[in-house]
């Protein structure tokens, strides 16, 4: 059983004049969410073996967050293909993961992650800022993840 957390970042700031999204932050409404989101997490006692995220600074900051409340003593794997991903891109990056790791955080933008969704679980919404997906796959190697083997376990969103 391989268990995939799929985590969209929380409320990013307000774009500065000349700043590039990439280094757009998360607003204080986005910092208070992403430790909101993770505390509920947290709270269901999940063990993680890989957290993957984006370089952009919302998600970087996002995933600080998440390995500190969760007690994620690794290094966070930072991802370059995850920001402005196609589709194919965060299933490779998902596929190519050691089968030693059986729960992983990947944390992301949209709209690479509804498409992700939709493509895992049939998805039929947006997925939604500060959006933390579980989901399970009947299978013991991350290359074998399909459609068929993947069930939605819950998918949460921060209190507002």
């Amino acid at each position: 059983m391989k268990k995939l957390y799929i985590v969209r970042h929380t409320h990013k700031a307000l774009e500065k004049p000349g700043q590039d999204d990439y280094d757009r932050e998360l607003s204080q409404e986005g910092l208070e969410e992403a430790k909101l989101i993770a505390q509920k997490l947290s709270n269901t006692s999940i063990k993680t073996d890989l957290i993957v995220s984006s370089p952009a600074v919302r998600t970087r900051q996002t995933a600080e967050i998440f390995a500190d409340i969760l007690e994620y003593d690794k290094s966070i794997m930072y991802n370059e293909v995850l920001y402005l991903a196609f589709v194919n891109e965060l299933l490779e990056t998902i596929s190519y993961t050691f089968d030693t790791v059986d729960t992983m955080i990947l944390i992301g933008h949209n709209p690479s992650l509804t498409a992700l969704a939709i493509t895992l679980i049939d998805f039929k919404e947006k997925f939604e800022i500060g959006g933390v997906m579980e989901i399970e796959f009947d299978c013991n190697s991350w290359i074998d993840i399909s459609k068929e083997n993947a069930k939605l376990v819950s998918y949460i969103l921060p209190d507002k």
